[in-house]
């Protein structure tokens, strides 16, 4: 099922004679539960025509390294054998945002694509609404609950949102189809297109830089990129560790998260899948995980969609930036400059393993992301500087950076979609955390070890 509130008309253009329906895939590189292919497959099917998939692959993406791009790539790879099964060719191309639907929109009786919320990915869709003469249809599939359906407005926090989300589950948490397309787009002429792999696509949007930044993050990640590899996992999860979730989700050595937030992120998986097969268990359990992967998930969305500062520390709520520039002249106990929090030189352990587990693997544990957060508020010389410090580190070296999760996630460490505590230096009224917090939680001398066990593997 497609419900009509996730499909909108970008160009307001009319149909045209084609010889193919275009999908241009942005975030959403999947087959199951994407309602963008499936409304694709509807149109190309009531037209007569064949499907023709595309993307762009683009140098220069903002903030991306070398591991996001073979990630994303080892999905492309996975996904192009996927479509052609379903007698769907995928062209990829190299080049500047929205080139690829430009250049096969000529042919294309109208175009279908999907939705990211993040402001470049709103500009590219209308710059590519608007420079092609066919229809651009956006269907909205990397949410449960349309953004604009789940809220008409930013929200103050999760407690407000959930009594708005909640009512809308039972309309949009429905299967969508997996009809194959009726007609076949295999030995269709599109051109000079060799078939890729991940290495020649890698290469050639990286060109000979070996590592973008190079401050000793292992290529590749310990992570295998592709819809087959999310859905394996998320298998395990469920099998394994979905019953102790609730009770173990804040320990880092546990070992017990779904760790689907790299293959959201590159729209791998659908959140509508696992909702459903966390549905599917009868769990006690899901409703502690639908809670972070719905309501939490769908928040940040709201937070970037409506708020156009999102990335900026102007963009917190007006208590929190008041408090914390009351307080921006404290005297800190430590500060350190960029280079030193991205090598992990500060004198906290706790903090340096977090770090490094990032680096190391391109995922950090949630509950230490707050902790690494708060700490650098703490160790900066000024909120502002620590907010884009935080940001850096986090888009730079996390699979899953540059995502409205990790906007709204660092931005949580500075006030968003939390209330005021009591005052203290440094953080004002902004929540703090401390290392005998970690302590309380798990047993954080383990997870230092484990992290440092992790870096000596990564260095025989």
């Amino acid at each position: 099922m497609i419900q009509e509130e996730r499909i909108q008309d970008l160009s307001k253009k009319p149909l045209r004679k084609g010889r193919y329906v275009l999908y241009w895939i942005q975030t959403a590189p999947r087959i199951t539960g994407n309602h963008a292919y499936r409304y694709a497959v509807r149109m190309a099917d009531r037209l007569s025509l064949p499907l023709l998939a595309c993307f762009n692959l683009i140098p220069g993406y903002p903030e991306a390294a070398r591991p996001h791009y073979r990630f994303m790539i080892e999905g492309l790879v996975t996904l192009s054998k996927t479509l052609e099964e379903q007698g769907v060719r995928l062209v990829i191309m190299t080049g500047p945002a929205g080139t690829a639907p430009v250049a096969l929109s000529d042919d294309a009786a109208l175009v279908v694509t999907d939705r990211g919320y993040l402001k470049f990915q709103k500009r590219w869709s209308e710059q590519v609404a608007g420079s092609i003469v066919c229809p651009l249809i956006q269907v909205e599939t990397n949410v449960v609950v349309p953004v604009a359906v789940a809220s008409p407005k930013e929200e103050w926090s999760a407690a407000t949102f959930r009594k708005k989300i909640t009512p809308w589950l039972d309309r949009f948490l429905v299967p969508v189809d997996q009809k194959k397309p009726a007609f076949s787009s295999l030995d269709m002429d599109t051109g000079s297109v060799r078939e890729e792999t991940t290495e020649s696509l890698l290469a050639g949007v990286m060109g000979d830089i070996p590592f973008q930044f190079g401050n000793g993050q292992p290529d590749p990640l310990p992570w295998r990129g592709g819809e087959m590899a999310a859905q394996e996992l998320l298998m395990g999860f469920i099998r394994e560790n979905l019953d102790r979730y609730p009770a173990y989700r804040n320990d880092p050595v546990a070992g017990v998260l779904s760790c689907m937030s790299p293959y959201l992120h590159f729209g791998q998986i659908s959140p509508l899948s696992i909702a459903l097969n966390i549905l599917e268990t009868k769990s006690p359990s899901a409703g502690t995980y639908l809670e972070e992967l719905i309501v939490r998930r769908e928040l940040s969305m709201n937070f970037v969609h409506y708020n156009p500062l999102y990335d900026e520390f102007s963009g917190l709520p007006d208590w929190a930036r008041k408090t914390l520039l009351s307080h921006s002249g404290d005297l800190r106990e430590y500060t350190y400059r960029f280079s030193e929090f991205e090598s992990a030189r500060t004198h906290d352990p706790f903090w340096n393993a977090a770090q490094r587990e990032m680096v190391l693997t391109g995922k950090m544990h949630g509950y230490m992301r707050m902790y690494w957060g708060k700490k650098i508020l703490e160790w900066s010389e000024t909120p502002e500087e620590a907010y884009r410090t935080a940001l850096a580190l986090n888009n730079r070296y996390e699979l899953d950076g540059r995502d409205p999760n990790g906007y709204a996630g660092i931005a949580w460490c500075f006030g968003k979609h939390d209330r005021a505590w009591q005052e203290r230096p440094v953080f004002g009224k902004i929540r703090y955390m401390n290392a005998a917090g970690l302590n309380r939680k798990f047993d954080a001398a383990r997870y230092v070890a484990r992290i440092e066990a992790l870096g000596h593997e990564e260095g025989n």
